[in-house]
């Protein structure tokens, strides 16, 4: 497996672009996979080909080194979750803590799916867009949860795969900031008018940082982040 060859879990949201931007100024070789789970923003996987030809665009390196997309079919492992991301379900907090958002195991399950992809296309690198400091109470988002994930998989794979995860110590805001270091105003603007983050699947609703309903969890946290860093 080439240690300068990743494998980049995209989902065509702000966090997983700016992670793909990320990998491209890094990495000789960048694949994408992305997963169909059932989930009610589907509409996110429509903008995955319209923020891969941007992308290329933005750095002439970086066309060179986007390779092969993928999206995996696992539609129900969503109806099995039953989460509010995957069914007509209000969204709000749980008794347990955690909010109904919460589609249980899903990052484990995609990292499981793309360390099978990156063994067969020898990529020795996974990022994913995971982040402990704005993430909204998923435990496997943490990163002590992908430190023993990352062993499982090298273990059971027998080959010494890395997950790298970029935004895990940032704030919405300074991931905002990566994107423009990484990419100046054309990264900028292709995620404001082209990646998807809304929980609802909203792209009637046109606001400064992006399309959205501008009222779920994720539309509050990207414009939150957005409102910081433009004020910074």
């Amino acid at each position: 497996m080439e240690r300068a060859a990743a494998l980049v879990l995209f989902s065509a949201g702000q966090d997983s672009s700016t992670c793909l931007a990320w990998a491209l100024s890094r990495y000789e070789r960048v694949e994408t996979v992305g997963f169909a789970y059932g989930q009610r923003h589907a509409v996110e996987l429509d903008q995955r080909p319209r923020v891969l030809a941007a992308l290329r665009g933005v750095d002439p390196k970086w066309a060179l080194r986007l390779g092969a997309d993928q999206v995996i079919d696992i539609s129900t492992f969503g109806a099995l979750a039953d989460s509010a991301l995957t069914a007509d379900r209000a969204i709000e907090m749980q008794a347990n803590g955690l909010p109904s958002t919460f589609v249980p195991g899903r990052n484990l399950v995609f990292l499981a799916y793309a360390a099978a992809l990156a063994y067969r296309r020898g990529l020795g690198v996974l990022v994913g867009g995971m982040c402990e400091t704005d993430y909204s109470g998923y435990p496997d988002c943490r990163r002590e949860t992908l430190d023993a994930m990352e062993r499982a998989l090298q273990l059971g794979l027998d080959a010494p795969l890395v997950v790298e995860t970029p935004l895990m110590r940032l704030t919405k805001a300074e991931t905002w900031g990566l994107a423009q270091a990484l990419g100046g105003d054309p990264l900028v603007d292709l995620i404001v008018e082209s990646t998807h983050t809304c929980y609802e699947g909203d792209r009637t609703h046109r606001h400064a940082w992006g399309y959205g309903c501008g009222a779920c969890p994720a539309c509050d946290l990207r414009r939150l982040g957005w409102e910081q860093w433009r004020a910074a």
